[in-house]
């Protein structure tokens, strides 16, 4: 795991100042402190920071071919890269080290851009090839590894983090206010936006070419919903338990300690059990809680570390809110309100005092049906033509009802009158449009619930006019790219801890996403054939446990230990001039929860954590650390 960045100007330019590839380096050190490289010539700068988990003492970066024509920096991991060396070297291509980045490079020089569709694992590449003159950006299929990229007729800019090519004094600053609608949606940026105008996400699956100044995109792989397995039950769970076994297998490679966050759910606890048939010790599994009950999953990570006999590590925290909040900031770079990088954070400094490496359990909801809003909307989709009656229905009774109970109905009722994609990604929303117009007049309106991954062609994977999957189609192409793996990408770097998802191995992917709905959800529950087949290694209750998510405390917080802060914000003379979202809205919101009229502790960490970045961003030292 590592952070590459740079640039590589267009001919006839200046050539790049060494000093900008160092800066650019610099700033991404939690991503990669181990080691640290830079290659420069008269039209490119490559650098990376390296977090050493594969060939330790011989994978430095950048990396060449023979003739030194061809220049790489590499950020992940790939898990087939011994079965590619193979192929390889039976084609004479000769190798100097045992890193995954040769084989990448030598696959390159073999089959050019074609090498990408080969590849298992995580990754954001560059490639410089003075034979072509021409950069080659890749990124991996599902988007578990960032890279930004920005381009004119001069130059090309690309880091794996944003504050990488803010270190560039053109690299553009202009606010998307595509982007800012989308975060006060969702909570996140979506691909291929960034939060500047002229900087974009390169999206999952895709690489670029840069040549004379002029950039080109195009997909390599793509995933499908269709068509379906016609295997019975026991046939599906027999090619399920192999391809899980082989994922988490295929991502136990390491020339490092390793071991797995554990919350007790069907998940993490899946991989674990699997970690534990391959290891000859046990695995180091790795929980935090909060002293709040219902924020805390230590007795369930317990019951399954005991179980499989894990040397399992927890930690109850109370953290300081304030300083927590600042430094999460910091390190996702745009407006990122998803809450629950909070503990993701907390559990990632945890491990990383025992291990460099961990699996997660991130994807299984997306592709087993796991999350209950797919549940709910297979509920709403049922009513069909009783959708306009029951959404009137429900609008009456939240007019009559002005309570938290009748602005519920009232939501259901609006979600019932939208077109399909809108309906779901209401569901997926965490701010309504009315709030959001409130904060923020340009934002809100039919343009609300927008994802522009939607717009391009194909975008429905297939999916046809099955309920469940056209909702999960959705959030391959967005929450999961764009919030969770973002979320555990940044926290884990943060602690300089590399995460791997063994779910998002792409052959069980594609079987997963081939299971007929009744192999997904039965009887009222997600995930039907993976609890099936988990049910042989784990204890009942982690089979059976409700999905509780990776929360925190907020609404105590924003009533406790950020009430300050966000009242200081919100009344303050820079919130008010910067304009971002209108402070009377703001105040209002946070009048309403401290009083306990609503919760509204979402909509009030979206608001904070915005005017945070932008005094982080805007008006500070994008380059000062955490």
């Amino acid at each position: 795991m590592c952070g590459i960045a740079g640039l590589v100007v267009a001919p006839g330019q200046p050539a790049p100042d060494p000093a900008l590839g160092r800066r650019m380096n610099t700033v991404i050190h939690h991503r990669g402190p181990d080691d640290e490289g830079l290659h420069h010539d008269e039209r490119a700068l490559l650098g990376m920071r390296r977090l050493s988990i594969i060939d330790v003492g011989g994978g430095h970066q950048p990396m060449y071919g023979a003739d030194r024509q061809v220049c790489i920096v590499f950020n992940g991991e790939i898990y087939n890269y011994r079965e590619l060396r193979e192929g390889l070297e039976r084609d004479g291509h000769g190798f100097a080290s045992q890193s995954d980045t040769e084989v990448i490079l030598q696959g390159y020089l073999r089959d050019g851009v074609g090498i990408f569709a080969k590849l298992d694992g995580m990754f954001g590449v560059a490639i410089w090839d003075r034979r072509t003159q021409e950069l080659v950006l890749a990124r991996d299929r599902l988007g578990e590894k960032p890279l930004y990229y920005a381009h004119d007729d001069r130059r090309v800019l690309f880091g794996s983090e944003l504050k990488s090519l803010l270190q560039s004094p053109d690299c553009p600053r202009d606010l998307n206010n595509d982007a800012l609608r989308a975060y006060l949606t969702y909570g996140y940026v979506p691909c291929p936006h960034s939060v500047f105008s002229g900087v974009h996400k390169l999206p999952p699956a895709h690489f670029l070419r840069y040549r004379d100044g002029q950039v080109s995109l195009q997909r390599y792989w793509q995933p499908s919903l269709s068509p379906k397995i016609t295997l019975d039950e026991a046939e599906a769970s027999q090619q399920l338990e192999e391809l899980l076994d082989r994922a988490v297998a295929s991502r136990l490679v390491s020339d490092v300690p390793f071991g797995a966050f554990l919350s007790g759910g069907l998940d993490s606890s899946t991989v674990v059990a699997l970690m534990a048939r391959h290891l000859g010790q046990p695995v180091k599994t790795f929980t935090i809680g909060f002293k709040e009950a219902a924020y805390n999953e230590l007795d369930d990570a317990r019951r399954v570390a005991k179980h499989l006999g894990t040397e399992h590590h927890e930690l109850v925290v109370e953290p300081d809110a304030v300083d927590l909040l600042q430094t999460l900031v910091w390190h996702f770079d745009e407006p990122f309100a998803d809450s629950s990088a909070v503990p993701t954070f907390l559990v990632s400094q945890l491990a990383r005092e025992h291990v460099k490496m961990v699996l997660t359990g991130d994807g299984g909801d997306e592709m087993f049906g796991g999350y209950d809003r797919y549940l709910k909307l297979m509920k709403l989709e049922s009513l069909g033509a009783m959708r306009g009656p029951v959404a009137a229905g429900l609008s009456l009774a939240g007019a009559l009802a002005p309570n938290p109970y009748g602005e519920r109905m009232a939501r259901v009722g609006e979600r019932l009158r939208l077109p399909f994609d809108e309906r779901y990604l209401s569901g997926v929303a965490v701010m309504r449009p009315d709030i959001a117009q409130r904060l923020r007049p340009q934002a809100g309106g039919k343009d609300h619930f927008r994802l522009p991954a939607l717009e391009q062609p194909g975008s429905d994977l297939g999916a046809g006019d099955e309920t469940l999957d056209r909702a999960v189609a959705i959030d391959l192409q967005s929450y999961l790219p764009d919030d969770i793996l973002v979320k555990l990408d940044r926290m884990a770097m943060a602690a300089s801890l590399e995460g791997r998802s063994p779910f998002l191995q792409p052959d069980l992917v594609q079987f997963a996403l081939s299971l007929p709905v009744h192999l997904r959800v039965r009887d009222g529950r997600g995930k039907h054939l993976l609890r099936e087949v988990a049910g042989k290694w784990l204890p009942p209750r982690a089979i059976t446990k409700p999905k509780q998510g990776f929360a925190i405390p907020l609404a105590d917080w924003f009533r406790g230990p950020l009430r300050t802060l966000a009242a200081d914000t919100f009344g303050s003379r820079a919130f008010r001039e910067r304009g971002l979202l209108q402070p009377a809205a703001a105040q209002a919101l946070l009048h309403d929860h401290v009083e306990r009229n609503i919760d509204r502790s979402e909509a009030l960490w979206q608001s904070l954590c915005l005017e945070l970045w932008a005094q982080r961003f805007l008006d500070g030292d994008a380059a000062a650390g955490a």
